[in-house]
């Protein structure tokens, strides 16, 4: 009997990869990367060149196809695999990565009449220009009780569907009216690939306030926003939500024709990037701390029952896997932040001596970092170079560098860099375990555990908890493939359940990381100062940098 095999297409911010992976033992067979063509579109508009705004961040629908149309082909090119022998399909997508779409499932980006108005485009999670909408929506849910806001850590974040829904219906109301139904993209690309629209139960409990018992927030709730969103959820939010693993459908034929499967291959509901990577990694019981970490981080946690936990992203019954609370917090900027650096601020020096010695500015700088020991530098950051998602939910705070001289070298502020987000990381860590949500070991996956050895063994060090890393260098992609297996079913030759596909599919890697007892006695003193910082400029003892950022707004 020949293998069987899955595929998982993860969607990233710049790019969009897939993998072809082994039932047998979730081994990757081949994989495909392809950039998307228009990347992250937070400048001007394609063709027009209509200026976006402060905080604006969009993606062309388009190129989520082109990932389909290549990278596919490629992979089953490389492999030799028989098309015949994929039994399923299944993807993850950042979140809340969202779209309007019209009757027929387009988006109105495409539509000619719209294409101009930034409101009609894919907004990329990292769109953070619903800040308002999602200050006064939070202020209306506090006043009012309502009981969904705890789930959410206290607040609703601008990055979330229906704050990014709010801004269109103020900003874009012609763009609103025209809206048959906004979508996460994840579920848009399944639409595309089954002809079906389904919600999954991930995006829909993490980023659109829907709960499994409850629903959606109440419509005199909606009312109290704008009387106009009062119907939003019977509207354009309408539709089945389901669960994960659930298979919306076979391929259809266009989509066989494009990728080079078999029409018909089943294929799984969508799901979000960083939580595909949860059971990917063989985690499928409470107490462990998933870090997905690349340009940022997400934290999930699988807990028993649910928890309120301060600045938390959301705790969804069934949100990562089936039988579970999955609780997720998440850092805006930790990859970015260090890219920020490397783009931005490093002397050309340094870019000439990495140059010299073969290896990458990254590589040069980690490896000087690593000479230093915790708190040699004299350095403090905080690490909200793209706002603060957890604790504090507010997208209004901005870096902090601390206890430079005239004699402060790159290395040492990149050290110092790698070291905020760790801090942040804690703070997370901290918050889920005094309010009863077990902490007691991390595990990492994503480019950034894979490429740099010092910020694992700083996180390890300033968590004071053992890390396991991932094997597979495409952790969520595999995790998207796991569940096009249980889309597929056993009877094809897949999985009856997730928790049977990690038994044999899911990869951690033997090395284990260890805290170092002498560096966590150094950090815990760093952190306590950290922590002065982040409550200082935070929570409202010294707005200076929303007052900065005020400032800056009044020249866009």
């Amino acid at each position: 009997m020949a293998k069987k095999y899955t595929i998982g297409v993860d969607y990233g911010t710049e790019s969009g990869r897939a993998v072809l992976v082994s039932l047998d033992d979730g081994m990757e067979v081949a994989d495909h990367v392809t950039p998307y063509r228009h990347g992250v579109i937070d400048q001007t508009l394609p063709e027009s060149g209509v200026e976006l705004g402060l905080d604006w961040a969009l993606q062309h629908p388009q190129d989520y196809i082109e990932v389909l149309g290549n990278s596919i082909p490629a992979v089953l090119r490389e492999s030799s695999v028989d098309a015949s022998d994929v039994i399923g399909i299944g993807i993850d997508f950042t979140a809340c990565t969202m779209l309007p779409i019209d009757e027929q499932g387009e988006p109105l980006s495409n539509n000619p009449s719209f294409k101009d108005n930034p409101h009609s485009w894919v907004k990329l999670w990292k769109h953070h220009a619903a800040q308002n909408e999602a200050t006064k929506l939070n202020e209306i849910a506090e006043q009012r009780g309502e009981d969904f806001l705890p789930r959410y850590g206290g607040k609703i974040s601008s990055e979330w569907m229906i704050a990014k829904i709010w801004q269109i219906l103020n900003e874009a109301p012609e763009i609103y009216d025209k809206t048959d139904q906004f979508v996460e993209a994840t579920d848009w690309v399944i639409s595309k690939l089954t002809n079906n629209l389904v919600r999954n139960s991930c995006t829909a409990g993490y980023k659109a306030i829907w709960h499994k018992q409850e629903s959606y927030p109440s419509k005199d709730f909606f009312k109290s926003l704008d009387p106009r969103l009062e119907n939003l959820v019977e509207s354009k939010l309408r539709g089945d939500v389901v669960s994960l693993g659930t298979n919306a459908g076979g391929l259809t034929t266009d989509m066989a024709k494009l990728t080079g499967l078999i029409e018909g291959t089943a294929v799984a509901v969508g799901n979000v990037d960083a939580h595909a990577a949860v059971p990917a990694m063989g985690v499928a019981e409470p107490g462990k701390l998933v870090m997905a970490m690349g340009t940022s981080i997400c934290h999930m946690l699988l807990g028993k029952d649910e928890k309120q936990v301060e600045g938390m992203c959301g705790v969804v019954e069934d949100g990562i896997i089936p039988g579970f609370y999955g609780y997720e917090a998440g850092q805006s900027a930790v990859g970015d932040i260090f890219a920020w650096y490397v783009d931005e601020a490093v002397p050309d020096y340094v870019k000439k001596a990495a140059d010299d010695e073969g290896v990458n500015v990254h590589q040069w700088l980690e490896e000087k970092a690593t000479n230093f020991k915790p708190g040699e530098t004299g350095l403090l950051a905080l690490d909200w170079w793209n706002g603060n998602r957890s604790v504090l939910v507010d997208t209004d705070l901005s870096g902090l560098l601390v206890g430079m001289t005239l004699q402060t070298k790159p290395e040492e502020i990149y050290r110092s860099l790698l070291e905020s987000t760790a801090f942040g990381t804690r703070q997370i860590v901290d918050a889920f375990h005094e309010n009863g949500v077990e902490v007691n070991e991390l595990y990492a996956c994503g480019g950034l555990p894979q490429k740099n050895k010092l910020i694992m063994q700083i996180y390890a060090d300033v968590t004071n908890r053992v890390i396991k890393i991932a094997d597979s260098m495409q952790t969520p992609a595999l995790g998207a493939a796991m569940f096009g297996a249980v889309a597929a079913g056993e009877d094809n030759g897949g999985y009856s359940s997730i928790l049977d596909a990690t038994r044999n599919m899911a990869r951690i890697k033997d090395e284990v990381i260890k805290p170092i007892p002498e560096n966590v006695a150094i950090y815990e003193k760093l952190y306590q100062e950290y922590s002065t910082l982040h409550t200082y400029f935070g929570r409202g003892e010294n707005d200076v940098m929303k007052r900065l950022r005020a400032l800056r707004t009044d020249y866009k």
